[in-house]
């Protein structure tokens, strides 16, 4: 699989000159490959449309351009069908362990605002939506249609998903890059940017929050900051339980976006451990939801 993507992308229209194509780690929607070419430095990322995970690379597409004009993501300087050729930045990729760090938390959360806010003033028409709640039914009619040893808990699972997204309540849209992980985010001596735009879509801003959270184990002091912060507002009762459940749905995709992944990818990546590690993590959110709805 990987030959293959190589060669495409040693192949594509834009080169002027032959080029190697050098695999970098790291994506399990994508295959990605550095590439110097005339000077200078470029990311190629080969996929197909994923119709099951609702990756749709026109939208990738789209939401990368607008995130390059609203300054945040890299340019995109050639596309065609199954890949997508970026320039290269020069940087840092962050971790877990960085975001945890105060100083890198405060330079996340205007990024955050830029993505939500700016980035959708330069979308071209059609755009999806990544009401997370419905991709996690979704999942579930996909998963009831394979062999997944995970169909007999499908009912509660959606019990709950229902559950929670009453919880979370009335939410104002914005545009979500919806894949808060740390690799995501490339630290340079003049800004952070941020890459990979396959789940991009109309959320709410509680999702990416709730996901950042989720993704590189905030505490529960740094959370209740990120949403005084972020909202400029005090952290009210309605306004914890609702990221509360939203932090839930989160676990609750990445958990099922796992399961749909045993099924259908080809990647060597041990999906079933990474399933349980997150069903884990979503049953102990959960109940401390239930706990603070209790009180």
């Amino acid at each position: 699989m990987q030959a293959m993507a190589k060669t495409k992308a040693q192949q594509l229209s834009c080169w002027q000159q032959a080029v190697v194509a050098e695999p970098l780690s790291g994506g399990l929607t994508n295959t990605n490959f550095k590439v110097h070419h005339m000077g200078a430095d470029y990311v190629v990322r080969i996929g197909a449309d994923l119709p099951e995970h609702g990756v749709m690379r026109f939208n990738e597409l789209n939401a990368s351009m607008a995130a390059f004009a609203a300054g945040i993501s890299p340019e995109i300087i050639h596309h065609e069908t199954g890949a997508l050729v970026m320039r290269f930045i020069e940087g840092r990729t962050l971790t877990a362990e960085d975001i945890r760090k105060t100083d890198v938390l405060e330079r996340l959360l205007p990024l955050l605002k830029k993505c939500h806010y700016q980035v959708p003033k330069h979308l071209k028409a059609g755009v999806l939506s990544f009401w997370v709640f419905q991709v996690n039914r979704n999942y579930a009619t996909t998963l009831k249609a394979t062999a997944s040893t995970h169909k007999s808990g499908l009912s509660r699972l959606m019990d709950i998903n229902e559950q929670l997204e009453k919880t979370v309540g009335r939410v104002n849209l914005a545009f979500c890059h919806n894949d808060m992980v740390a690799a995501n985010f490339i630290d340079t001596p003049e800004k952070l940017w941020l890459i990979d735009w396959d789940y991009a879509g109309f959320n709410s801003p509680l999702f990416d929050l709730s996901n950042l959270a989720t993704n590189n184990d905030l505490s529960q002091v740094q959370e209740q900051w990120l949403l005084q912060s972020y909202f400029e507002c005090d952290l009210s009762d309605e306004l914890w339980r609702s990221y509360c459940a939203m932090k839930c749905a989160s676990l609750l995709r990445e958990s099922m976006w796992s399961m749909v992944s045993e099924q259908y990818s080809k990647l060597d990546f041990d999906y079933q451990a990474y399933t349980q590690e997150n069903i884990t993590h979503f049953d102990r959110a959960y109940q401390e939801l239930v706990a603070i709805l209790e009180t």
